[in-house]
């Protein structure tokens, strides 16, 4: 069964953190649009952690004297009770970390509630106290999925950029606010839900937000990033839970690329027109993210067969004879890989296999079992020459990103909650969330 966190969950860059908590105020009404220039994209600073993944959408970032250790009474710099309960990942942008949650309906650890009840919250915390600076709540738009298994109502990870924060609510709807929380616009993308729920994160592009929609309307749809208005919109994106990726081909032409079950797709940015598509093999949906490098797309996912596979950007048409480079049967159905140095890194999503494969080739270099780690949906971020691999049970497991496998710590955080969010890059130091919490984990 699916496992979402492509957390994606998902879901998918450098550092750029600006979380969001606070006292609940009613969203702000839609106001007049500003202009904008082509820099959603950017990181304000190389400190900014901007997106799922961060800014370059791989995991990866450039940061130093990041911790190696950590437990409840070291290293904790501060840890702030978030209101509800979520699983979409910090990101952090100027002087705040942005985040959602969820309340009023199948809270863990909480009586079950009413459907009718079931509210989002969109919050902005202090990025170097971690108190909340404000908080928007979003009623749902019912009706709802009863019952979304694991990761719960608030499963999108935010983007955000120099106009503000984009938060991806599935069928409640795309929103934009600026960075004092007011709200500036606010689209529909689609009425679908699964029972899986929705995972798949924003991209700001150029002058546009990028949405998979592929639960609310088997579609990708870019919005205008100032106004909310639709630009364009292609269908046929079924069972895809990951986060796009803006790639570049040899040629130097942008490539916006997605997996879907059965194949892997790409899409001129500039309008959705298709370019190319590769067969996967894998015969069900596709929740990790891919990476990308050297003109070559990586995706590993799906519950059956071929587990893992490259493609090399810039074709045209049915590529699959002609531009897929390999596949493997060694990967994962939840977390996202990192690529490094000509190497993947990734770990199954049962927590007991970490693998390291050859990028050039796909042959698995190592397959390093785990023994009692416990599930993973949080997708590995990578500073420093090592790679953070965080459990639902709140243990990370440190091990040096090179093509030998070597352990260098293992930390535990337990507050009672499920650790589903995929970790941030916040300068030197890590920010990580609960069910309940986000802790801001370093040596200062």
């Amino acid at each position: 069964m699916l496992r979402l966190f492509a957390l994606s969950f998902r879901a998918l860059s450098l550092t750029a953190s600006i979380l969001l908590i606070g006292t609940s105020c009613d969203a702000q009404p839609p106001q007049q649009p500003t202009s904008l220039t082509a820099v959603a994209n950017v990181a304000a600073s190389e400190n900014d952690w901007p997106r799922f993944r961060g800014p370059s959408g791989m995991g990866t970032s450039p940061a130093t004297g990041l911790p190696l250790t950590w437990s409840e009474s070291e290293n904790i710099v501060w840890k702030t009770e978030l209101p509800g309960s979520g699983a979409s990942s910090p990101v952090t942008f100027g002087d705040h970390i942005y985040l959602t949650s969820l309340t009023g309906y199948l809270v863990p650890g909480e009586s079950k509630g009413s459907l009718e009840n079931l509210e989002r919250h969109v919050l902005a915390l202090d990025r170097s106290s971690g108190k909340v600076v404000w908080d928007k709540t979003v009623a749902a738009k019912l009706p709802e999925e009863e019952n979304i298994r694991d990761h719960g109502y608030a499963a999108n990870t935010c983007a955000a950029d120099s106009a503000g924060v984009v938060a991806f609510l599935g069928k409640s709807g795309v929103i934009a606010y600026d960075h004092e929380g007011n709200q500036k616009w606010q689209a529909d993308v689609g009425s679908k839900t699964s029972g899986w729920g929705t995972a798949a994160s924003p991209l700001l592009y150029e002058d546009m937000v990028i949405v998979n929609a592929s639960i609310e309307s088997e579609s990708l749809i870019a919005l205008d990033r100032a106004t909310g208005k639709q630009r364009w919109k292609t269908d046929g994106i079924r069972e895809a839970w990951n986060t796009p990726i803006i790639v570049t081909a040899d040629s130097g032409r942008k490539e916006l690329v997605v997996a879907r079950h059965g194949d892997v797709m790409a899409f001129d940015p500039a309008n959705g027109d298709p370019l190319w598509t590769c067969k996967t093999d894998i015969s069900w949906y596709m929740v990790p993210t891919g990476v990308g490098a050297d003109g070559v797309v990586y995706f590993v996912g799906g519950r059956s067969g071929t587990a893992a596979l490259a493609v090399r950007a810039g074709g045209s048409g049915d590529v699959t004879d002609t531009h897929r480079l390999w596949t493997s049967k060694a990967g994962t159905n939840v977390p996202s890989p990192i690529y490094h140095e000509g190497h993947l890194y990734y770990i199954d999503y049962n927590g007991s296999i970490a693998y390291c494969s050859d990028a050039k080739t796909g042959e698995v270099v190592y397959q390093e079992r785990l023994g009692r780690f416990d599930q993973v949906y949080a997708s590995p971020v990578m500073a420093e020459g090592r790679i953070y691999y965080v459990a639902r049970n709140g243990t990370t497991l440190v091990v040096a990103a090179k093509p030998q496998y070597e352990e260098l710590a293992k930390n535990k955080l337990s507050d009672g909650t499920r650790f589903d969010a995929s970790p941030a890059v916040d300068g030197k130091r890590l920010l990580v969330r609960s069910g309940k919490y986000l802790y801001c984990i370093g040596s200062e």
